[in-house]
């Protein structure tokens, strides 16, 4: 009688929103007797300004098995480059320590497309997660690109599958399994009382969770390198605009090309005389996150958090800018240009609206799925477009 062999799927986290949209898998993978999971940490999932996931992923109960550094400072075009060169050269080295089956690889941030090159010019299979979605920004391009660089696709919406096939990709090696995090909404208790914030670290006044509070959470279009301080000011002008007061929590942005203009514009406001309370935290657990989230007025800014939790949740969403341009979203999302009487007509509109919940992204399912198909799936690394003959 032979014994089936384990799988060694590599899973490589690199920055803060990875986690949150990993870790059902993670967990899942963890119980699953098949799988033998290898864990990597890097990029800007290991530094201080960003939160420190890898804290959070340990204190998860996950076992880590390498650290990467691979961020080159300067959060602009060249260092985001660089950045990608240098964690192929990390990871192509770690991948090479331990042989995985499979590289696990999440979205579309330039930590993931470094994951994606260093494992197929491996010949290892490249499993990807959330490919096939549109956007703005330079994430287009490389979610598109890590897809063609992959050989197991795991798209979060019926479209999403859709665009992967007509990208060529075989049928037989695409799932439509939704996306990770909408299982954390699913099984987390997301009550929270007005002391919630007492125990988490963070810049600024204090926050009453009793009265109204928004969630911003703004990062730079790195395609539109240079505009992310007048972007983000108009942004803060338009919510100290607002006749009925507001209070505000924050994150600080992520590290792609201009984080610095947009850290820069926020530090300007809450070091001047402003009308509104506002707090800023480095990151949040991904179950911290969701609570705050869900007892929001309305979020705002371009993350796509406004977009896919959101929507699973029902919280209004005010989407500012082009980042998140042609992402498929819910009807709780409204859409505005950087135009401050836009902004606060669309806040003001948002405002603890309710909004019926949508499984546009899934239905929290997502991280069971992924892995049991990883231990069943063919695996091979050659591959070609699907239609042709």
């Amino acid at each position: 009688m032979s014994i089936k062999k384990k799988r060694k799927i590599c899973v490589v986290i690199n920055s803060r929103p990875n986690y949150s949209r990993i870790k059902s898998f993670l967990k899942a993978a963890k119980e699953n007797k098949n799988i033998d999971l290898d864990i990597l940490v890097g990029a800007s999932a290991l530094l201080y300004r960003f939160g420190e996931v890898v804290k959070i992923i340990k204190k998860d109960g996950f076992k880590i098995s390498q650290m990467v550094h691979s961020i080159v400072e300067g959060e602009n075009p060249t260092t985001m480059a660089k950045s990608t060169g240098l964690g192929i050269i990390e990871l192509s080295t770690h991948f090479s320590n331990i042989k995985p089956d499979i590289v696990l690889t999440v979205a579309d941030r330039f930590e993931t497309i470094a994951t994606a090159i260093a494992a197929s010019y491996m010949n290892i299979p490249v499993a990807h997660t959330q490919g096939g979605e549109v956007t703005g920004s330079i994430d287009e391009n490389v979610r598109h690109a890590i897809t063609k660089l992959s050989h197991i696709h795991f798209p979060s919406t019926k479209k999403a599958k859709q665009n992967i096939l007509k990208m060529g990709e075989e049928s037989s090696k695409v799932f439509l399994t939704g996306c990770p995090s909408i299982d954390l909404i699913k099984n987390t208790d997301l009550k929270i009382n007005n002391n919630f914030l007492n125990k988490l670290q963070g810049v600024g006044d204090k926050i009453n969770l009793n009265q109204d509070y928004l969630i911003l959470l703004q990062h730079p279009v790195t395609t539109e390198y240079g505009s992310g301080l007048n972007q983000i000011t108009k942004t803060l002008e338009a919510i100290s605009k607002l006749k009925k007061k507001i209070q505000v929590i924050g994150l600080w942005p992520n590290p792609d090309a201009g984080s610095d203009d947009i850290s820069k514009g926020i530090r300007i406001l809450r070091e001047n005389k402003r009308n509104f309370k506002m707090r800023f935290f480095r990151n949040f657990t991904p179950e911290n996150f969701l609570k705050i989230l869900n007892n929001s007025s309305c979020i705002v800014g371009n993350s796509s958090a406004g977009i896919r939790e959101s929507s699973f949740m029902g919280v209004p969403s005010v989407n500012i800018g082009s980042r998140q341009s042609n992402r498929e979203r819910a009807s709780n999302v409204v859409d505005v240009s950087h135009n401050i009487e836009e902004i606060i007509r669309a806040i003001n509109y948002q405002r603890n609206k309710k909004y019926k919940k949508s499984n546009l992204y899934g239905d929290g399912s997502a991280g069971k799925k992924i892995s049991d198909i990883l231990t069943k799936v063919d695996l091979s690394v050659k591959k070609k477009l699907s239609y042709i003959s």
